[in-house]
């Protein structure tokens, strides 16, 4: 399975060619819950922090700046330790 990407602070340009910022918005508090990914999703962070742990134990910590791929299949562990706002978009 692929890995989750990461790609720190990238630039205007490129969140603008990607069309970020006309994608839905999802937000979250504090918490920590399971999430599967059916299908790929990519998200750009605009507010928190949180380590996402794969059922293989690997952690990935993201945050404010951040723009990641999740890919489709993985099966994981969210904790939510600063509220979360993110751009994503599905598929």
């Amino acid at each position: 399975m692929m890995p989750i990407m990461v790609e720190q602070e990238p630039s205007r340009e490129r969140l603008e060619a990607l069309g970020v910022f006309s994608w839905p918005v999802w937000s979250c508090e504090v918490s920590a819950f399971p999430w599967e990914y059916d299908q790929r999703e990519v998200c750009y962070l605009l507010e928190g922090r949180v380590v996402v742990t794969t059922e293989t134990g690997a952690s990935v910590e993201l945050e404010a700046g951040d723009l990641v791929v999740f890919p489709a299949g993985l099966s994981c562990q969210w904790e939510v330790e600063q509220p979360v706002r993110k751009h994503y978009r599905l598929g």
